[in-house]
């Protein structure tokens, strides 16, 4: 067992609420919104992340676009039959456990961190990019309650990007880093349509020894 569940997938951001609160669904009586959140990088540019969060949490908010929020939670993932390709997609959202909005002038250092421990499930695969950087792409089950997993892509760059290539199927590992969105181009019959991927980048990471795993 891969510790608490609640400790083993942590996520904290600050951004901007940048589309409409959109309902989602309900559970035994709560109901479920989502939204898209803009949270800047250290350089210019900003990711723009998918929220998911509950009427309980935001009661007597006032959550508008444009509205500075600091969000609590965990990155979770579910699959969802695509109506266009016709086959399941795995789809990740920012569950929220907490939020709070957050003044204008108040600073934050890093508005975007993640920390994961959870299990390699498929081979690393190790490339470089056309300016040569190395990049290893990774996916990490992590543990949650009622024998559930949530199914995470992670990219390690660099140093780490050659140390994962050598991790199998069944390592345990634990990651910081931050959650990230990419556009790409997809060809869907003629058309080709731009679309987002969400990922989590990898700022360090460490192999948990063997005789822990089970503990």
């Amino acid at each position: 067992m891969a510790g608490n569940f609640l400790e083993n997938n942590v996520v904290v951001v600050v951004g901007k609420i940048f589309t409409d609160l959109e309902y989602s669904h309900e559970l035994y009586g709560e109901e479920f919104f989502n939204f898209i959140l803009e949270v800047p990088r250290l350089s210019e540019t900003k990711d723009y992340l998918p929220v998911t969060i509950s009427n309980r949490l935001f009661e007597g908010m006032n959550l508008q676009v444009g509205t500075r929020v600091k969000i609590e939670g965990q990155l979770r993932s579910y699959n969802r039959k695509s109506p266009e390709e016709g086959k399941n997609k795995l789809i990740l959202t920012i569950f929220a456990r907490d939020i709070m909005t957050i003044p204008e002038e108040e600073v934050v250092k890093n508005p975007n961190e993640i920390f994961l421990d959870g299990f390699i499930c498929k081979k690393p695969v190790y490339r470089t990019t056309p300016f040569g950087r190395e990049i290893t792409d990774l996916l990490i089950a992590v543990n949650r309650p009622y024998n559930k997993s949530d199914y995470i892509p992670v990219i390690a760059w660099g140093r780490n990007a050659r140390f994962s290539e050598k991790l199998e199927i069944g390592d345990r590992i634990r990651l910081w880093g931050r959650v990230q969105s990419r556009e790409y181009q997809k060809k869907l019959g003629d058309e080709v349509v731009t679309k987002v991927a969400y990922e989590v980048s990898i700022t360090r990471m460490e192999v948990v020894e063997k005789e822990l795993q089970k503990s």
